[in-house]
C-alpha cells in the first residue's frame, strides 16, 4: 500500500473506532442530530422578576441567552412579536408567558406569567433543554402558618444563623388575608416574621440572617404603614409568588424599598443570592 493510501485508510480506522465521530464531533451530531441548547431556569426566573421593573431596557446579567430561547419559543406560538425578541423580560414577555401558561390549562399562580417547571420545559420541547430547575416544593405546615417546603428550608436556615427562633405572624397562600399586605402573601415566598422583644440591632440582624439566604427582607415600623413592627420577607425565585410579591423582589434588586413609593432600599447590605445561589456559594 502507498503511504498516502495507508495514511488514510489509517484516519479512516480512527473515526470509525472514535464514539465521537470525526474532529470530535459528537457521534449523535455526525448522524445529523445536533444537541439541543439549554435555557437555565434560574437565570430566566430572576430576569422575569427583576426586568419588569426597570425603567430601561437594561438585561439581566447572565440571562440574556436563556431569555432569547424562551422568547423564540413564545413567538413561535405566536404569542409575542418580533420586536419584544430582545432577551429582556419585561412587562409585554411577562404577559406572553402568562398566556402560553393558560393556553397550557394553567390558572391563578400557575399561570402569572412567571416561569414554573412543568410550563418551562413543556415550552422548550424539541427546542431547548432546562438546566437548574426549580421549584417551591410541597405546602406544609409551620409555626402554625402555611408555606412551601422551599421557605420552610430557608426559614430554618437564616434561624441556624442568628441561634435563634424566628416566629410567623403570617405565611403563604393566604389571599384575602390581612390587607395591609397589598396582595404579596396571596402566593407562596412570603412571610412576616414577629421582632415582639428584638431590640433595633436583633431586627437589623435578623433581616441581614433572612436577606444572606435569599429572601427579600425589611424590617417594618409603624410610621410606613398600618402595622405594628415586623419583618416582611419574600423569598427571591419562588415560583409560586403573586404578582405583587415579584414586584418586591424585583425592586430589591434594584435598590428598593419593596413599598409603594419604591424608595430607597433601607436594610441591612448583603450580597443578594438566591436560595439555590447560597447552597452553592
Amino acid at each position: 500500500m502507498k503511504p498516502a493510501s495507508c495514511a488514510a485508510a489509517l484516519v479512516a480506522a480512527a473515526v470509525l473506532a472514535s464514539p465521537t465521530g470525526p474532529f470530535g464531533t459528537p457521534a449523535a451530531r455526525a448522524s445529523g442530530t445536533a444537541a439541543l441548547p439549554t435555557v437555565d431556569m434560574e437565570a430566566i426566573v430572576k430576569a422575569a422578576q427583576i426586568d419588569p421593573r426597570r425603567a430601561d431596557g437594561t438585561l439581566t446579567p447572565g440571562a440574556k441567552a436563556s431569555v432569547l430561547l424562551v422568547e423564540r419559543a413564545l413567538r413561535a406560538q405566536h404569542l409575542l412579536d418580533r420586536r419584544w425578541v430582545d432577551g429582556h423580560f419585561g412587562t409585554t414577555t411577562i404577559a406572553a408567558y402568562a398566556a402560553y401558561q393558560r393556553s397550557l390549562g394553567h390558572t391563578g399562580l400557575d399561570a402569572s406569567g412567571l416561569p414554573g417547571r412543568a410550563s418551562l420545559v413543556r415550552l422548550g420541547a424539541g427546542r431547548f433543554t432546562v438546566t437548574r430547575l426549580i421549584g417551591p416544593g410541597p405546602r406544609v405546615s409551620t409555626g402554625g402558618a402555611v408555606v412551601n417546603t422551599r421557605t420552610r428550608d430557608m426559614l430554618a436556615e437564616a434561624e441556624r444563623l442568628l441561634g435563634r427562633r424566628l416566629v410567623l405572624e403570617q405565611g403563604s397562600y393566604n389571599p384575602g388575608g390581612d390587607p395591609t399586605s397589598a396582595g404579596t402573601h396571596d402566593g407562596g415566598g412570603a412571610v412576616d416574621i414577629s421582632t415582639k422583644g428584638m431590640g433595633p440591632a436583633a431586627r437589623t440582624a435578623a433581616a441581614g440572617a433572612l436577606r444572606r439566604v435569599g429572601f427579600a427582607a425589611w424590617v417594618r415600623s409603624p410610621r410606613q404603614g398600618d402595622w405594628s413592627w415586623h419583618i416582611h420577607a419574600v423569598a427571591i425565585s419562588d415560583t409560586d409568588l403573586s404578582r405583587p410579591a415579584q414586584h418586591q423582589t424585583g425592586d430589591y434588586y434594584l435598590g428598593r424599598n419593596g413599598l409603594a413609593d419604591q424608595g430607597p432600599d433601607d436594610g441591612p447590605k448583603v450580597t443578594i443570592r438566591t436560595w439555590e445561589e447560597y447552597q452553592r456559594h
